[in-house]
């Protein structure tokens, strides 16, 4: 009976040390997480958050930095650590995590979770430190064996927070600054991802043997961002053949030419590029819109006289459209300096301007006013 007693008494204290209560967060200082994406990348960042005022309610403005946020690298009287920075929080470590490869302040960071720490310096530059180390409490037993990287930057002046508070500004594509804010400064980070582009195809290559392989649909739309960022063209061509490819539901289509042509193009193969667009708009169904864009993005392009037999074939093949083909007339004669015959087709364009295209009427009235002098 008593080995039973003590089994059971062991089992309760095993259970106890393994799940214990919910209970409210030490010094009522709220748990957070804040989360940001950099294109494909994901960056969050979990801290607890304490309040300029204390728990007790007293208020500690003009106290908090060089003060109960500590100068340097000290001797905290407990755990390990004899040169701890600050903990960047409260409670358990703050938490860092990138689901990619980065850069802080230009220096290289491995994907991963780190604790966050900031040597603070009431003057001059504060040190970021991101640590191995994810699963302490505070500061008390840091080790500075344990870095992955420190980088040193400048806190500024920021508007009152009365709580402690992490967030991301100036967000771009490649990159975005990170902060910590709390009372009157602001400690800011920058992060950066070098190869956006680099991530995106590679999950969109991924993607491409899941089921959002059985779409020709993504082959050809991964084919076009390729081209369009000028990345992996080499693949690129061949997911812009797959987006045709019968055997995954594709067929050859304006579409699918284009971003094979759009393609060939990034590669310098331009003779291909134009062959695959001159197929392109040949093949029957091809919207009127389609084959006007090919040709003003030539008159972009600076090709005139090949923009021109664009226009003449969209007039051509789509004789009951009487807007959009003389538009296209109109910037083609306007290109080769025909006055004559671009004012004349600007004109036909306008008397045959549809309900949608109404508030563009001045904007057309304008070009055959030019065209006048």
């Amino acid at each position: 009976m008593k080995k039973i007693s003590a089994l059971f008494t062991m089992m309760l204290v095993t259970a106890y040390a393994m799940a214990q209560l919910v209970s409210p967060p030490n010094g009522d200082n709220q748990k957070a997480k804040v989360i940001q994406w950099i294109g494909p990348v994901e960056v969050s960042i979990v801290y607890s958050s304490p309040d300029v005022h204390a728990p007790n309610g007293d208020d500690r403005k003009g106290h908090i930095w060089g003060e109960l946020i500590h100068v340097g690298y000290i001797d905290q009287g407990f755990g390990t650590a004899k040169e701890a920075p600050w903990r960047a929080g409260a409670n358990e470590n703050t938490v860092i995590t990138f689901s990619h490869d980065v850069k802080i302040e230009g220096k290289d960071l491995k994907a991963g979770s780190y604790g966050l720490f900031l040597g603070y310096a009431k003057e001059g530059q504060s040190t970021w430190i991101f640590s191995n180390n994810t699963s302490s409490w505070g500061s008390y037993f840091y080790n500075k064996s344990e870095d992955a990287l420190r980088v040193n930057v400048t806190p500024v002046d920021g508007a009152y927070t009365e709580y402690l508070t992490y967030g991301f500004e100036d967000r771009k594509s490649n990159g975005a600054t990170a902060f910590l804010q709390w009372e009157n400064k602001k400690v800011p980070f920058k992060i950066g991802v070098a190869n956006v582009n680099e991530i995106y195809v590679s999950q969109m290559r991924n993607q491409l043997r899941s089921n959002l392989g059985f779409d020709s649909r993504n082959y050809t739309a991964a084919a076009q961002f390729a081209a369009q960022n000028k990345i992996n063209l080499e693949e690129a061509l061949k997911w812009a053949d797959s987006g045709m490819d019968p055997n995954l539901g594709g067929q050859e289509d304006f579409n699918g030419l284009n971003a094979k042509s759009t393609v060939l193009r990034a590669m310098g193969k331009n003779a291909e590029a134009d062959a695959a667009m001159d197929k392109a708009i040949k093949i029957p169904g091809t919207p009127v819109q389609a084959i006007h864009q090919y040709g003003r993005g030539l008159l972009n392009a600076g090709q005139k006289e090949k923009a021109m037999e664009v226009f003449q074939y969209n007039a051509k093949v789509h004789p009951e459209e009487k807007f959009t083909p003389n538009v296209g007339l109109a910037r083609g004669y306007t290109a080769l300096g025909d006055k004559k015959n671009a004012i004349k087709y600007w004109e036909i364009a306008i008397k045959n301007l549809p309900a949608n295209q109404a508030a563009n009427l001045p904007m057309y009235q304008a070009e055959i006013q030019k065209l006048k002098g």
